[in-house]
């Protein structure tokens, strides 16, 4: 089995500073909201969901499949991919620019952002058809809401295994393609705040929305993952974080989570045992400044591991 990744490529704008949101923002005074905290620090990085878990995937060893569209300003980006074993046949190269994403974050880890799709928006030509007699794993995370439908639609269609990562385009997606997508999904995997804007928009409690699903990943950040199965009737199962000394950017570690899910599902490990790698490779991400800056070596993959769970890496 392989994975399609279908998301953004984009640009990030990563930018920090000193203290918290909670301290600038009144809450009296949401309705008339203007903050400028002083930037400590700004980069520009490679990222988006789809480059950023292609990115990490590629470094434990798999050749993932990205179905995603960027722009001619995105040609050093998508060489770095190839490089290091990242399937680029069944890009799109649009005419506008690559979609760029920024964030601001405070010395909590809270995080403010704004994105702009640009090529992500020119995505018509992507479609499943050329894996319709190919053995994959979909991956349908945050981008282009018409398109996120379409192929939750062609995966229906197809009889393909869905993983599906809406993030926070669940406020923009309709409430009938998202019910189509969590009755269509194999996989969901959302945040805890993404996974309030889900029982928001569809209406329903967050137990409801586990019940339709054979796996509900929900992470938490530095508390680790909790997870549902169908086959144990839906016990809520919690998996703890790496502690890490120092988190310097938690923006791609979401991503980098997904990508050693990914790694392991592909490879029919526990779902127990994906989610403690998920959460390994994640921390690696969380390490460094920017989305695709980390390292991954299997020899220290697997230290982590079992330093963090007590039991050695099943790779």
């Amino acid at each position: 089995m392989k994975a399609v990744l279908s998301g953004s490529i984009a640009i990030d704008q990563i930018m920090s500073f000193d203290g918290s949101y909670a301290d600038l923002i009144q809450p009296d005074k949401l309705h008339v909201l203007s903050i400028s905290p002083l930037v400590k620090k700004m980069t520009r990085t490679r990222g988006g969901i789809a480059g950023n878990i292609a990115y990490s995937l590629a470094l434990l060893g798999e050749k993932p499949i990205l179905l995603a569209s960027a722009g001619s300003d995105a040609t050093d980006y998508l060489s770095n991919l190839e490089k290091i074993g990242v399937n680029l046949e069944h890009m799109h190269l649009s005419q506008l620019p690559t979609a760029t994403f920024s964030v601001l974050t405070d010395s909590n880890n809270c995080q403010v952002g704004g994105f702009y799709p640009g090529a992500m928006s020119d995505a018509s030509s992507l479609n499943l058809k050329a894996f319709a007699n190919d053995d994959v794993l979909m991956v349908v995370s945050a981008h282009d809401p018409g398109q996120m439908a379409k192929q939750v639609l062609d995966c229906r269609k197809l009889h393909k295994k869905l993983l599906y990562d809406p993030g926070q385009q669940s406020l923009i997606l309709d409430k009938k393609d998202l019910e189509q997508a969590i009755d269509t999904a194999e996989i969901l995997i959302v945040n805890d705040y993404e996974m309030g804007l889900l029982c928001q928009k569809l209406e329903m409690s967050k137990e409801e929305i586990i019940q339709r699903l054979p796996l509900c990943i929900i992470t938490l950040g530095k508390e680790g993952a909790f997870f549902y199965q169908r086959l144990d009737g839906h016990q809520k199962h919690l998996t703890k974080a790496v502690l890490l000394k120092e988190v310097l950017d938690p923006t791609g570690a979401g991503d980098a989570f997904r990508a050693g899910f990914i790694y392991a599902y592909l490879h029919s490990w526990s779902i127990k045992n994906a989610i403690q790698l998920a959460n390994v490779v994640a921390s690696f991400a969380a390490e460094q400044y920017g989305t695709q800056n980390h390292q991954l070596k299997w020899p220290i993959i697997k230290q982590r591991y079992k330093e963090t769970y007590g039991e050695k890496c099943p790779n």
